[in-house]
């Protein structure tokens, strides 16, 4: 038998294993660095693949293909996912961080549309759909391997990995776009300086690859290994037995999906086409912001530990249903608006990344474990989160950009109410 990651919940373990925590959640890093930079630097790349004399069809056009990728992470979500849990959390990790470096590496050398036409956007589409399938794979078998070798009541420590993890990669990609803008014109941007980004996130992929080869599986998927093999329609089972489950998750992931693609990926071309931002400040705003929603993710994992997961939960979708609409007035060309929107609006996100890993992994039994969340999550994703740039610059370019921060507003509402629903888990062994 392989060598398992144990999962002990005895009082000697009070030492966190980071280099264990850090090797799992690198992958989930490198997804979301390549998945920002796509968003984050589509402004400057979008007539390399389009006809670039009409620059709003060009814009429309290249986060259409953003939006289209998403609708591929429920299906990497289910057959990734019935992957991890057949042959094991570390085969699933290990396969899609090759995908998304490799998809990444593409997109650094595709040619341009002047070069070969139309089938520049077509070979964008197929990478995109490749980093699509990756993702979809990424959040349920990461999100199984942490909450399974966490000590019960430890849990929520050990999630909040996921996204310190995550938030590292995001605030090395808004970084990167303040060197980048800092150093290079439009014109080299717009010619080159994109593909340094992507040529950045395809070697981070492969890094990261190198670090999940030392991982041991988990002792809960060597466990129930037979009795997953011995699951049939996995998925169907999801919504059979567990529909209460299906919706929770739902309900809660369509807030935590708007709040990420508002913060870190729409707020960005949103602020410098239609409020006029300099780019470069928005970069310093973003990268602050990021900052501070790494170092909240502990903090608020372990405060769920001690508390419960419902308080936080409930704290951070009230909150946003609150502040949403006002702090998007406070998005224009001022640096110190700027910050206050990331800080705030990243501020509040930490408080529900930090333990989505654990809350997730808790509503479904070990054998469906990375299936229902592949599935569910990255459907709710998929249809609220791919749409989300798309939704705020069509509604930005006909005058009514505040709808969508209203239309984010009443998200909140669902989620709160959803969470209402939720048992509390605080502490309890997985199912």
């Amino acid at each position: 038998m392989a060598q398992t990651a144990s999962r002990q919940g005895t009082a000697e373990q009070h030492r966190l294993p980071v280099r264990t925590l850090v090797s799992a959640s690198i992958g989930n890093a490198v997804e979301w660095f390549d998945w920002t930079v796509y968003a984050t630097f589509l402004v400057y790349f979008s007539g390399q693949f389009f006809p670039s004399e009409n620059e709003a069809l060009a814009l429309i056009g290249t986060t259409s293909t953003y939006a289209l990728a998403f609708f591929f992470r429920p299906l990497g979500g289910v057959l990734i996912g019935r992957f991890a849990d057949l042959r094991g959390r570390k085969a699933g990790m290990l396969l899609t961080i090759l995908l998304m470096a490799g998809g990444s590496l593409v997109i650094a050398l595709l040619p341009t549309y002047e070069q070969v036409g139309w089938f520049a956007p077509i070979l964008l589409l197929l990478a995109r759909i490749a980093q699509g399938l990756s993702l979809g794979g990424e959040v349920s078998g990461a999100s199984a391997y942490l909450a399974e070798i966490a000590p019960p009541a430890r849990r929520g420590r050990y999630s909040a990995f996921f996204y310190i993890s995550t938030g590292t990669a995001l605030l090395l990609a808004s970084l990167l776009g303040v060197l980048l803008t800092g150093v290079l014109d439009q014109a080299q941007l717009e010619s080159y300086g994109w593909r340094i980004a992507f040529a950045v996130g395809g070697l981070l992929g492969f890094v990261g690859l190198w670090l999940r080869r030392s991982l041991s599986e988990s002792e809960s998927f060597e466990e129930n290994a037979e009795k997953a093999r011995a699951t049939t329609n996995p998925l169907l089972r999801t919504i059979k037995e567990h529909p209460r489950s299906v919706l929770q998750l739902c309900a809660f992931t369509l807030l935590s999906t708007l709040s990420y693609y508002t913060f870190f990926s729409a707020l960005t071309p949103f602020a410098v086409n239609f409020r006029d931002a300099d780019g470069n400040d928005v970069f310093i705003a973003l990268s602050i912001g990021t900052a501070l929603f790494i170092a909240l993710c502990y903090p608020y994992g372990a405060l769920s530990d001690r508390v419960g997961r419902k308080p936080v939960l409930l704290a951070w979708s009230a909150a946003t249903a609150v502040l949403v609409v006002p702090l998007s007035y406070l998005v224009r060309d001022d640096l110190v608006s700027l910050i206050v929107v990331f800080c705030v609006g990243l501020g509040l996100y930490a408080a529900m990344a930090s333990l989505a890993p654990a809350i997730m992994s808790e509503l479904f039994p070990t054998e469906l474990r990375a299936t229902g969340i592949g599935a569910w999550y990255n459907t709710t994703v998929a249809l609220f989160g791919g749409t989300a740039p798309l939704l705020i610059t069509f509604l930005s370019d006909r005058g009514m950009p505040t709808v969508f921060f209203w239309y984010v507003a009443g998200a909140a509402v669902v989620a709160f109410l959803g969470i209402l629903t939720l048992p509390e888990t605080r502490g309890t062994e997985l199912r």
